[in-house]
């Protein structure tokens, strides 16, 4: 599968150029491309971004309005569509930083042919009011590219993106915001709500879980955006994030013969572990299972995975089988030793067992 990086390819930086060249006089497009292609090869994708961004600034106009002039007049006549479109949003978040009542709009524009989450963060940390004040303007917006903006731009946690620390400690001047988009038409703006609530929801848990109870009783589309909005808590198996979700109390679940075939593997093979559960009265129960490996000092936190989301029927038991493979990944190096598997069931862990990875 082709890496990201490489739709920032030295084909787009020619496209880009002819582009904003057919817009009118104002870049020197020769120069751009050959500022923009020096060792771009060598560089991963943000940084590809960044890099031909910088070539914009040296080669674009130097005044404002004549820059925005040549990026209005190339969108009208149909470029900087899709991959594009990135280096354009990074050089309006660095020329135009001074200007946001020119960039903001702009930026409008741009994210109708990709998105301009990551550009619009600089002004959000530099014109905090004036920004937030043309973020409530877009929230009803008849595109959703730019709706969706409104949440993905201001998410404090981003991937990829700088984290917007005013709001990582006080997400209160968002939440308007996503109010009035939690239960927009467009699911990929829900869905972008929803992961903007999960982020709030790693370091305000009460906050998020109150917002979410707020929106169950309001939602048009089902609970999704709750759900997905509490996942992080509820792998943690936060009560209150849970109790939202309407899934009962643990205490009335029991779970028994949990078993783990092989008992011994190697680095790169896989274990098949099973159980029964059974419920004293009808529960909705989320069953999730943690791995605990072995790290450089010893046993690591439990990484979560999910298992099955089932209701309980009183006296009935249900028998869970998984498999798992111990297998270096590019975020994970598996050590020798003993790792632990446990299952959790609506945030209670309610039985383990180990299994010995070896070389």
């Amino acid at each position: 599968m082709a890496d990201f990086k490489d739709q920032i390819s030295p084909a787009m930086v020619e496209g880009l150029a002819t582009d904003l060249a057919g817009a009118g006089r104002g870049i020197d497009a020769r120069r751009f491309v050959a500022l923009a292609l020096d060792g771009l090869d060598e560089l991963a994708l943000m940084d590809r971004v960044r890099h031909i961004a910088a070539a914009l600034v040296t080669t674009m106009p130097s005044d404002t309005d004549d820059a925005d002039r040549v990026i209005r007049a190339a969108l009208d006549a149909g470029g900087l569509q899709g991959w594009s479109s990135l280096p354009i949003c990074e050089y309006v978040s660095i020329s135009m930083l001074d200007e946001p009542e020119t960039a903001l709009p702009l930026l409008a524009e741009l994210t109708q042919r990709f998105s301009a989450e990551f550009a619009i963060r600089p002004f959000i940390d530099t014109h905090f009011d004036v920004t937030l004040r043309h973020l409530h303007a877009w929230v009803d917006h008849p595109d959703e590219h730019v709706r969706r903006l409104v949440s993905e731009g201001s998410r404090p946690r981003l991937p990829w993106g700088a984290r917007l620390r005013q709001l990582v400690d006080d997400p209160t001047p968002t939440i308007g915001l996503l109010d009035q988009l939690f239960d927009d038409p467009s699911e990929y703006v829900r869905r972008s709500v929803a992961n903007h609530l999960n982020d709030i929801s790693k370091d305000h848990p009460a906050f998020a879980v109150a917002t979410a109870e707020r929106w169950s009783t309001a939602t048009t589309h089902g609970d999704y955006v709750i759900r997905h909005a509490l996942r992080s808590l509820v792998k943690r198996g936060d009560p209150a994030a849970l109790a939202v979700l309407g899934f009962g109390n643990a205490d009335t679940i029991r779970l028994s013969g949990l078993a783990c075939r092989p008992a011994s593997i190697a680095i790169g093979e896989e274990v098949t572990f099973e159980f029964t559960a059974v419920a004293d009265t009808d529960t909705a129960a989320v069953i999730d299972y943690l791995v605990h490996y072995q790290g450089a000092t010893g046993r690591k936190a439990g990484k979560v995975f999910k298992l099955a989301t089932r209701t309980l029927v009183a006296g009935q038991p249900i028998i869970i089988e998984r498999r798992h493979r111990f297998a270096h990944v590019s975020i994970r190096q598996i050590r020798p030793g003993p790792h632990r598997i446990e299952i959790q069931v609506n945030g209670r862990v309610l039985a383990g067992i180990e299994v010995d990875v070896t070389l």
